[in-house]
């Protein structure tokens, strides 16, 4: 790396944000860090595998979603400007034994766990918000996505990279040999056209109309209605399928679909879909539930709760909501 590059430590000290939550950040982004170190030593660790215990999503959690689920609850617990945190991971939220922070931080500690044991990308997802109080209990996390302060990810792959928003832009860092998070991505936007989508294929027949009607005609492609072709892409991660969509735009869809008819989607609203969008949305992207309502304008109702995505460039979103 060249020494011109600005470091992650340089950018957060150089925010307009208050002191706690540059704390916050430096905190999330040395800990990732710590989990790409986990993460790439793989078999070698110890790391793969089933853990054998069910998570609150009624999901078996591998090794390695308990293991940085811990390392991100100890690390930001210990932070003294964090008030609490919740995990996708965790029944319930955990106040921070100091009860003297401002943050309240929620994370999906390890995003596509069935990517693991294949040696395919993950990620962390982060989002933070303010606290009311320095004892939060669940009902202080119940707030909108626009409430938001600063959403991050990381994603390990090929390169780790962590991208980043406090509300003005949307920047990404790459984790150079040294350990050090370097500005690689100065200002991510999101083209508003594309021809790119990712959805996952073998659920076709369980989605509402207007979403197979949206989906057949991209698969028709210059012979369609949308008279042009498209690819398709699908990781399984949505922290990797939603990064290639901040570099080279595209649309994520993970629409509701009737298997589950009382569920209104799979993702989860509080550690997926809030940061997404906030991230999606900088980057001059849309990040909707239905092509329509906003992700970020809804108020939640528990911890776990569950929604339907539809984000990327946003002429591709319009075009799904009109399907």
């Amino acid at each position: 790396m060249t020494a011109d590059r600005t470091r992650l430590d340089a950018h957060i000290a150089a925010l307009e944000v208050p002191e706690g939550l540059k704390t916050v950040l430096t905190v999330a982004a040395a800990t990732c860090a710590d989990i790409s170190t986990l993460v790439a030593g793989g078999a070698l660790a110890g790391a793969l595998g089933a853990s054998g215990q069910i998570n609150v999503q009624d999901e078996e959690q591998k090794k390695l979603d308990v293991m940085t689920n811990d390392m991100l609850t100890d690390a930001l617990l210990a932070c003294p400007a964090v008030a609490g945190v919740a995990s996708e991971e965790m029944d319930e939220v955990q106040p921070a034994p100091h009860s003297t922070g401002d943050y309240l931080v929620l994370f999906d500690p390890l995003d596509g766990s069935s990517n693991i044991d294949i040696n395919a990308m993950v990620g962390t997802i982060v989002s933070v918000l303010k606290s009311a109080t320095p004892s939060p209990t669940e009902a202080d996390f119940m707030q909108p996505g626009r409430n938001q302060v600063a959403a991050l990810y990381a994603l390990y792959g090929p390169q780790t990279m962590l991208v980043l928003t406090t509300g003005a832009g949307v920047k990404g860092f790459t984790l150079s040999h040294d350990g050090d998070w370097i500005l690689t991505h100065d200002a991510i936007a999101i083209s508003p056209d594309t021809k790119e989508f990712a959805i996952n294929m073998s659920n076709l027949r369980h989605w509402a109309e207007p979403v197979q009607r949206y989906v057949d005609g991209v698969l028709k492609g210059a012979d369609g209605p949308r008279g042009k072709n498209f690819n398709m892409r699908w990781v399984a991660a949505m922290v990797a399928d939603v990064h290639r969509i901040l570099m080279r735009g595209g649309v994520f869809l993970y629409p509701w679909d009737k298997r589950e008819p009382d569920k209104p989607g799979k993702l989860r609203l509080m550690y997926e879909g809030n940061p997404m969008a906030f991230l999606v949305e900088q980057a001059g992207g849309k990040a909707t539930t239905d092509g329509v309502q906003s992700i970020l304008d809804i108020q939640p109702e528990h911890l776990h709760q569950r929604i339907p995505v539809a984000l990327g460039s946003a002429n591709e979103i319009d075009a799904y909501a009109s399907a």
